[in-house]
């Protein structure tokens, strides 16, 4: 069945918050709300018990690297998944699951009876479910609005995401100084009711299931048949490496920040809480920037100039020895950051056909967080060896330096003809 009434490829949308007009959209909005609220305080509660276990930053990378390698290792299954089965119903199961470790990580902490390895199980576990939920609900947002509001309905889902990552990093940097973690973990397995009551209101969606599969295709060849598609696309491919290479060397966040926190900045668990609700901040006014102005920001050459700030904002950072001057850079970077990811996701899903999408988004998904064990690994290794500041510079440069000489060998991915083909 095909998507109803949509527009071409390449046609920008030209509601003003259109995506809000689906009924099926607001419930997964509501849902999403409240559940990526607890999600974030949990990211938070998990990086910092796992440095009160081990008092190590290399081990904090290493429970960050548990929780993303199944996506790395296996994330073209769940795009297969998405590309074949009804996506609300897959989501059904994997909202149900998340529930799980959260309520695992509630009990051990709580019974003071936690060690590291129970973290690195629960780590293991959620990057499991992952590798299934992701690629499945990024190919879902489509679904619930069509292709006219899909870049809006990206940037509302950003905006969801990055005010979460203010309230839900705030409130858990206050509960783990005032109360500890496990109320962090409680919180995040209660809040994914409301995510899987939305997805059980809705209805009459449309389905993209079955469609473009050849008669005898194996799994493996459909496998190869969206690498294939990435591989030959200018733009996506091109896409999908710069996302990539960011996350590896510019996304550590949780593993770089506490150790800023601990050892740098001595601001303890709420400035740790602050930080990373500083980078949420501006990367919830990026992505209402975006979701206003939209085909105005989303420009190959406006996505350019925000990488590279992002870059340079991240170097700042790391010379910073003041919390507040830490704050503002990080929102900085926030708001680049947000705007570039979520431009990237708008074009790799506007090029892409809708029977490729689940295995392309599994590969958007894979570049985004599949390299985070790589990029946990080697952040942590740099910052075990010459420090915090040393670990978060490298990986910023090393970012800019891979989007500029994209620009150089493909200038049309990234230039400003590209403006009608970027949304």
């Amino acid at each position: 069945m095909r998507l109803p009434q949509l527009k071409p490829p390449g046609v920008p949308p030209r509601r003003l918050l259109g995506a809000l007009r689906h009924s099926n959209y607001r419930l997964y909005f509501a849902g999403q709300v409240i559940s990526t609220v607890g999600t974030w305080m949990q990211s938070v509660a998990l990086s910092w018990y796992a440095l009160e276990l081990t008092h190590s930053g290399f081990k904090v990378g290493l429970v960050l690297a548990m929780q993303f390698t199944p996506m790395l290792v296996g994330g073209q299954f769940g795009g297969l998944l998405a590309d074949r089965f009804p996506k609300r119903r897959i989501l059904l199961v994997t909202q149900t699951l998340f529930i799980l470790p959260a309520a695992w990580l509630f009990l051990v902490s709580e019974t003071h009876t936690g060690q590291y390895w129970m973290v690195l199980l629960a780590a293991l576990a959620l990057g499991s479910i992952n590798v299934f939920d992701v690629p499945c609900r990024q190919a879902f947002v489509i679904e619930m609005v069509g292709r006219e509001d899909l870049l809006n309905a990206i940037a509302l889902n950003s905006t969801i995401f990055n005010a979460a990552a203010v309230i839900g990093p705030s409130l858990a940097g206050l509960i783990i100084g005032l109360l500890g973690v496990p109320l962090c973990f409680l919180a995040n397995a209660v809040s994914y009711l409301a995510s899987i009551g939305a997805l059980a209101l809705m209805r009459n969606l449309p389905s993209l299931v079955g469609e473009g599969a050849r008669v005898g295709q194996t799994a493996f060849g459909r496998i190869l048949e969206g690498l294939a598609y990435a591989r030959d696309n200018a733009v996506v491919g091109t896409l999908l490496l710069n996302v990539g290479v960011f996350s590896l060397f510019a996304m550590n966040r949780f593993t770089i920040l506490p150790l800023f926190a601990d050892q740098v900045l001595h601001v303890g668990p709420s400035g740790f809480g602050f930080m990373v609700a500083a980078q949420g901040l501006g990367a919830m006014v990026g992505a209402l920037s975006l979701a206003f102005l939209q085909h105005r920001v989303a420009t190959g050459r406006n996505q350019f100039l925000l990488g590279v700030s992002w870059s340079v904002f991240l170097v700042v950072f790391s010379w910073s020895r003041s919390l507040w001057l830490s704050v503002a850079l990080l929102a900085a970077a926030g708001f680049c950051q947000i705007t570039f990811v979520a431009t990237a996701n708008t074009r790799i899903q506007t090029a892409t056909p809708d029977v490729l999408r689940g295995r392309v988004m599994a590969l958007y998904a894979q570049s985004l967080m599949g390299v985070g064990p790589i990029g946990s690994l080697q952040a942590g290794t740099l910052a075990e060896l010459f420090g915090a500041p040393w670990a978060m510079a490298a990986g910023a440069l090393v970012s800019g330096l891979f989007l500029g000489a994209s620009r150089l060998l493909r200038p049309g991915v990234f230039g400003a003809s590209d403006k009608r083909r970027s949304v």
